[in-house]
């Protein structure tokens, strides 16, 4: 049986099927603000809707409620002054557990076509939800638009297209007829129910509240299973306006919305959420620190953990010198090296490279990566639209370590930016710091932020050794390569093979490394220390759900 809302948005799904085994570009949703695509309100509305959550209590009528709590602070320095439902992690995981029958009868085609509800909704909700990750998170304004809503929406659709696939293999029932030569056949009707595990609980991030959260958050749902949030402190409210959407719409086709739920927690309620019993499958995205103690302590659970590494580029050789500069200073500046694909050691021969203008010292390279990124950055607007704000204290703390000469040579400092529209805003640009490959303890280490290394190094063969080296140990979500010969794109492919990093190579137009798009990029293989699973792919979906049969003589 089908469902219709399945049919509402069959070419949605089978568009999303296409990607997935094709992989080539499709989106279901457009990355542009465009008000011939999402009205010519939208705009407005979705800001209005917005600053209505603003000072206010969000209600979302859930079980176990003890009391509201809050404290987001914005980047950008304005208030929130948001407060939200806190409810007891035990009523949240017993409501879900009821909640999961009902999900498990509309079956996979009802599933299905219910998350894909969800996500046209959410879509149209993109300018409220770009202005929530905005204001919690610091990204600009187009990265909050683009990554926080439709990016992530295709993430989740992703995810549901998977779950779909790997659903659909499982027949409802069937016939079994066994021969028995002269004697009558066995003969048998059997049953397969496809069940989800348990509770999911996804645990957000502070820097990309949706885009990390959603295809954790559809890939256990659309299995089946009941979802709990646990969002990041200081960007709950992304989450909690996802939430609100899907407990709307679930309710609206008959379904318990406690089978996804808001939890706003500290970290010992958290820990005591996560290791219950119940709770079978959680996703992380964040430090090494937290993602480890839940590999370690919640046994119980499938851990699906996105963790810190250090991503790195090798750079050999170029016929593109220029703009392979602009391309890594996009790259280093895109929302203040706030993301888990920005590059963070840039391994340079110590001998120099050969460009199309000539040889190009180690101390060129420097010099003229650092102008590169001033210059980028020369203009005001460009900068604050590109840079967003820095998200936390911490990172803070980083750049001002960085800039201190402790870790390197500074080639280029941090500055701080006054931003007119938010004069309180904590906006830094980048820095760049030139070491030694000896110096390992400076580099081979995630420093979240704005911090990056130019690292010296004996050679070409040096640097794509050290590269697998740290990808194998340290983990690493991207490596790149510039290089104008075979031979080392070779062997620097076959050492990402090795260590199991997705690789980009001579990029100096619009494609940067540290952009995954959905559907064609796996972000993450699941095989090397910065991440134990990839969005998307069939072992991300697979083991949420189990097939329970049943059998009888006919």
């Amino acid at each position: 049986m089908t469902h219709p809302l399945l049919e509402k948005h069959r070419a949605t799904l089978e568009g999303a099927l296409n990607a997935i085994q094709t992989r080539g570009y499709w989106s279901a949703f457009n990355e542009m603000p465009s008000p011939k695509t999402y009205g010519e309100t939208a705009a407005d509305d979705g800001k209005r809707a917005f600053e209505a959550c603003l000072g206010q209590q969000f209600s979302l009528d859930q079980p176990g409620q003890q009391g509201w709590a809050g404290g987001e602070q914005s980047p950008y320095g304005i208030e929130l002054g948001v407060q939200y439902p806190v409810c007891d992690p035990e009523s949240l995981i017993a409501a879900g557990q009821a909640a999961m029958a009902g999900w498990q009868q509309v079956g996979a085609t009802g599933r299905t076509g219910i998350c894909l509800e969800i996500l046209d909704r959410l879509n149209k909700q993109s300018f409220e939800l770009a202005h929530a990750v905005m204001m919690t998170t610091g990204q600009g304004w187009m990265m909050a638009f683009q990554a926080g809503a439709p990016h992530a929406q295709d993430r989740g659709l992703e995810a549901v297209a998977y779950a779909w696939r790997e659903q659909s293999f499982v027949p409802t029932e069937t016939v079994w007829d066994k021969p028995q030569g002269k004697n009558p056949s066995l003969v048998m009707k059997k049953h397969f129910e496809i069940v989800g595990q348990g509770v999911g609980v996804v645990v957000g991030c502070g820097t990309f509240p949706t885009w990390n959260t959603y295809p954790g958050l559809f890939a256990a749902l659309s299995t089946g299973n009941a979802v709990i949030v646990k969002p990041h402190s200081n960007a709950i409210l992304p989450a909690a306006m996802t939430v609100r959407t899907i407990r709307a719409v679930l309710a609206e086709n008959g379904i318990d919305p406690n089978l996804v739920t808001l939890c706003v927690a500290d970290r010992a309620t958290t820990q005591k959420l996560v290791t219950h019993a119940a709770v079978k499958s959680i996703d992380f995205t964040g430090s090494n620190v937290f993602g480890q103690w839940l590999i370690d302590n919640c046994r119980q659970a499938r851990v699906y953990a996105e963790l810190a590494g250090v991503n790195n580029i090798v750079i050999d050789s170029t016929d593109a010198y220029k703009p392979m500069l602009r391309n890594l200073a996009f790259t280093l500046a895109l929302y203040s090296g706030q993301m888990c694909t920005t590059s963070q050691a840039l391994f340079v021969p110590a001998g120099g490279i050969e460009t199309e203008d000539g040889h190009k010292s180690y101390d060129d390279v420097c010099a003229d990566l650092a102008k590169a990124v001033s210059g980028f950055l020369s203009k005001p607007e460009v900068a604050h639209a590109v840079l967003g704000a820095v998200q936390s204290a911490d990172t803070l703390k980083r750049i001002g370590e960085a800039d201190s000469g402790r870790l390197g040579k500074v080639i280029l400092a941090s500055t701080k930016l006054d931003n007119p529209e938010f004069p309180n805003a904590e906006v830094r640009t980048p820095v760049l710091l030139a070491c030694d490959a000896a110096d390992e303890a400076a580099y081979m280490e995630e420093r979240f932020g704005p911090i990056s290394f130019i690292v010296k190094v004996a050679d070409t063969a040096a640097a794509i050794a050290l590269s697998e080296r740290i990808v194998s140990t340290h983990g690493a979500l991207t490596a790149g390569i510039y290089s104008t010969k075979a031979e080392v794109i070779d062997a620097m492919t076959r050492a990402t093979m090795r260590a199991k990093v997705a690789l980009s190579i001579n990029l100096t137009g619009g494609v940067f490394v540290n952009q995954s798009a959905a559907y064609s990029d796996y972000h993450g293989t699941g095989g090397n220390p910065a991440a134990n699973a990839s969005y998307a792919d069939a072992a991300f979906v697979a083991n949420r759900f189990v097939v329970v049969q049943r059998r009888y003589h006919v």
